[in-house]
């Protein structure tokens, strides 16, 4: 028996709950097909972070300041739901070039519209009181907030479950139908499912689907491990981050890289990252990546030296080359939508970039241009 829908929602992470959630709010006949749970895959995976301080003036950082405004407006309702925090964002620099680093930085950003405070060395401590002594300068950022993400996940497939979306959860895409080279429903291990549009919103592996329409979304997997500690008191009370993790956001090296990053959450245990490498989908736990992001971490807080480590996670990041998602309508195949690519933001991008792109798929002009999302772009560059 086929199904039919207004809208196919292919995989249920962040990206694809939040389309799920901004298209039923429209009204649209919701079908979301994930070939695993709900958040079971990348969205397990990371910390949750929903930034703005680590981003350059550019388009991604537009989009993260649209989705920052989403988080705290459309759906500040239900944040109460997924332990969405406005903790804020604390960046800090060890040395005097890394200060004057800092501080540039943090003056473009404020020319791009964010929120920033400098912070001398002799405040840091009035910020965070356990953090290591003779840091040279930071930077507190009031915007950067946290999300449990597969809280948020979960409860934004709840909500459009409520508004009449159907779910299914261990059901592989195993095609897509097409009229011509129009893209009308997909075909499953459970069923066909027709449907004016389909989003792909596959994650790390959004180019497979891609490529059953027979067009190019260039993204790769990106391996990233965090650690948790045991519970503890109150010992991080911000996002802190060395300066040098913005630098590895934008870094396409595929090599071994980390970079300290520390918060609290509400249950007391500490999240520590982090690390990126391009090693495919090697799902083999990484002695020497997990040594030095506990190495860094220790030298930022020293406290946390007798600390026991209860665990380790990783994922494996949606990664573009141009370091911007993919947004919007793929002319290449009429009625496929993508949202992916996010990388290590995917969770603070997610609502901001659903929302976008259900407004062009419902006739409305978005908030903001998607053009430089745009999926085509990857045969434009071949092309070059």
């Amino acid at each position: 028996m086929a199904h039919t829908a207004d809208v196919v929602v292919i995989g249920a992470g962040a990206l694809g709950a939040a389309c799920a959630h901004f298209a039923t709010e429209q009204g649209l006949r919701v079908h979301v097909v994930e070939r695993g749970q709900i958040a079971g895959g990348t969205t397990s995976a990371c910390e949750g972070n929903v930034l703005v301080s680590d981003k350059e003036a550019g388009h991604e950082l537009d989009l993260a300041l649209y989705s920052n405004e989403v988080w705290r407006t459309d759906l500040a309702p239900h944040n109460h739901l997924w332990e969405f925090e406005t903790k804020g964002g604390l960046i800090v620099a060890a040395t005097e070039a890394g200060a004057q680093n800092l501080a540039e930085l943090s003056q473009r950003q404020r020319e791009a519209g964010i929120e920033v405070t400098g912070v001398p060395a002799d405040r840091i401590h009035d910020y965070e009181p356990h953090i290591t002594d003779g840091l040279a300068a930071a930077a507190f950022y009031p915007q950067d907030c946290q999300v449990q993400p597969m809280l948020m996940a979960a409860h934004l497939i709840r909500l459009a479950r409520e508004r009449g979306a159907q779910v299914w959860t261990r059901t592989e895409v195993t095609g897509l139908l097409r009229d011509g080279d129009r893209v009308t429903g997909v075909a499953t291990s459970r069923g066909a499912v027709h449907a004016e549009h389909v989003i792909n919103a596959a994650g790390t592996w959004a180019g497979d689907i891609a490529q059953l329409a027979g067009v190019k979304v260039a993204i790769m997997p990106r391996r990233g491990f965090v650690l948790i500690t045991e519970p503890l008191p109150k010992t991080v009370f911000h996002k802190v981050y060395s300066g040098d993790y913005v630098a590895s956001t934008t870094s396409s090296d595929e090599g071994l890289q980390t970079s300290t990053v520390i918060e609290g959450t509400r249950a007391g245990t500490v999240l520590i990252g982090s690390s990126r490498e391009r090693v495919g989908f090697d799902a083999r736990v990484s002695l020497p990546a997990l040594r030095q992001i506990a190495a860094k971490a220790l030298d930022l807080y020293p406290a946390l030296a007798r600390t026991k480590i209860m665990r380790n996670y990783f994922g494996f990041r949606p990664y573009c080359a141009d370091h911007l998602p993919v947004i919007g309508h793929d002319p290449r195949a009429p009625g496929l939508w993508h949202a992916a690519g996010h990388e290590g933001a995917g969770i603070g991008l997610s609502v901001g970039s659903a929302k976008l792109l259900v407004q062009q798929m419902t006739g409305r002009r978005p908030d903001l241009d998607l053009a430089p999302f745009a999926p085509e772009r990857f045969d434009l560059a071949e092309a070059s």
